[in-house]
């Protein structure tokens, strides 16, 4: 698994970006309504909602991952 930076939408609950660490992180995130949710790699549990092929395709097009939880250690 790649090593990301988990943020969190906090007008919605669950909803979370991943984006790669190496990568730069979308514009979007700014603007003060997302909040950083730590670092997601393979030595972190990662939220249970989270598809590893889904976020490596995700990735290869957009640059990030989209993905909603209802694990509650990842809901802002």
């Amino acid at each position: 698994m790649r090593s990301y930076n988990l943020f969190q939408l906090k007008a919605v609950e669950g909803l979370c970006c991943a984006v790669p660490e190496a990568s730069t992180v979308p514009p979007f995130i700014g603007a003060g309504r997302w909040t950083f949710g730590g670092k997601l790699d393979g030595d972190s549990r990662q939220p249970l909602d989270f598809d590893d092929r889904a976020a490596d395709t995700a990735v290869r097009f957009n640059g990030f991952y989209l993905f909603q939880t209802m694990d509650r250690r990842f809901i802002a």
